[in-house]
């Protein structure tokens, strides 16, 4: 066989092989930061075969398909650090998805496996682990999560957000390198156009915009919040509702002016884009989205978990407006966002310290981290 066409032959296996496994679900956290870093692979590289492995009932189906990803579902279960009878079933779907997965990776074959957290990606790594596939994970929140502990074990590299995390991995395949970014938000072409926007949503661009989220599950203490403020805060602003999935029904009577309520966006960067205040959780996907957007925020972190430490880490920078879920209701929320949409001055240096906390870049280094890793 003539050289050139052997040249050919083995580069076109080598293309084959070069194959990339994402897993994370069941919540949209564990899912964005790898949407962000699979856009620059397939960028880099078109002739990655990529694919994803999530939850059998997680939201993140659609959306992986919108991003033309082969999309595979595995059992998967949580394991709580405190006493529920759930604990028990879930474990026969740790082991279920476990199994599940050494099935799946035999016939993908992947070269590596990414993960930034969420309970999916635990048997997934510990089966690459087993059958010799490295693996990378990436740490966003600040206090680091059971899943990715467990994670941590048998990953070959582990990236993080914030520089206080670093003390919880093994330093010698640790790299501090901030969190992904999605191209929809990174591409700056959508101010250009924001008039079109404005009459795309049925938006008025003379009343200030503010957006509530909770997650793509939605958020029922937000849900509720706006449902007993919405008749006042119509009244000096226009406000645009995310509820989340399957939660919508509850809102559908409320049709009143300056109220426009969606159940759930496969892409919502044009509303992230033309709101002036939003109202959110503290998970860090969501938070660095803002933060890249420079966007004033509101944060109210699920009571008693990671998302608190979040807010706080924001908090102390003077990035955000904190607000206690437990110590919260309709009144004191109208007060902190009547306060903030008069003050164009604290707006302002909200959206100037939230944009320096988090390091940019990070899409692109996790990329060369796991192409290296094909390298060897």
């Amino acid at each position: 066989m003539p050289e050139e066409k052997l040249k050919k032959l083995v580069i076109g296996k080598e293309q084959k092989m070069n194959k990339i496994l994402f897993a994370g679900g069941g919540t949209m956290g564990s899912v964005v930061p790898l949407l962000a870093v699979a856009e620059i692979l397939k960028q880099k590289d078109p002739s990655l075969d990529l694919f994803w492995l999530g939850t059998k009932k997680g939201i993140e189906n659609e959306i992986i398909k919108n991003y033309n990803l082969e999309f595979k579902a595995i059992s998967s279960g949580k394991l709580r650090r405190y006493f529920s009878w759930q604990n028990f079933a879930d474990i026969f779907k740790i082991i279920i998805g476990f199994l599940e997965a050494i099935v799946l990776l035999k016939k993908i074959k992947p070269r590596v496996i990414v993960s930034a957290g969420g309970f999916v990606a635990v048997p997934v790594i510990w089966a690459g682990w087993l059958l010799g596939i490295p693996s990378l994970i990436h740490q966003q929140d600040i206090r680091v999560g059971l899943a990715n502990r467990l994670c941590a074990v048998g990953a070959s590299r582990i990236t993080v957000c914030f520089p206080r995390s670093l003390v919880y991995f093994n330093k010698r395949k640790t790299s501090l390198v901030g969190n992904p970014v999605r191209e929809a938000l990174r591409d700056r072409t959508t101010g250009v156009i924001k008039q079109n926007l404005y009459k795309k949503y049925n938006l008025n661009s003379n009343l200030s915009t503010v957006l509530f989220m909770g997650g793509g599950r939605g958020a029922e203490s937000i849900n509720n919040l706006v449902s007993d403020s919405i008749n006042q805060l119509v009244t000096f602003c226009q406000v645009v509702h995310i509820t989340g999935k399957l939660k919508i029904k509850t809102f559908k009577s409320k049709i009143i002016n300056n109220y426009i309520i969606y159940d759930f966006l496969v892409d919502n960067t044009e509303l992230l884009s033309l709101a002036d205040l939003i109202v959110s959780r503290a998970g860090m996907g969501t938070l660095t989205e803002l933060a890249y957007l420079s966007k004033p925020s509101i944060i109210i972190p699920i009571p008693d978990s990671h998302q608190v430490d979040n807010a706080k880490y924001f908090k102390n920078k003077q990035a955000i407006v904190m607000l206690d879920q437990k110590d919260l209701d309709e009144e004191k929320l109208l007060k902190v966002i009547r306060i903030l949409l008069s003050n164009k001055k604290k707006m302002k240096v909200l959206g100037d310290n939230i944009h320096q906390i988090i390091q940019w870049g990070a899409e692109k280094e996790i990329s060369e981290i796991i192409l290296q890793m094909i390298k060897h």
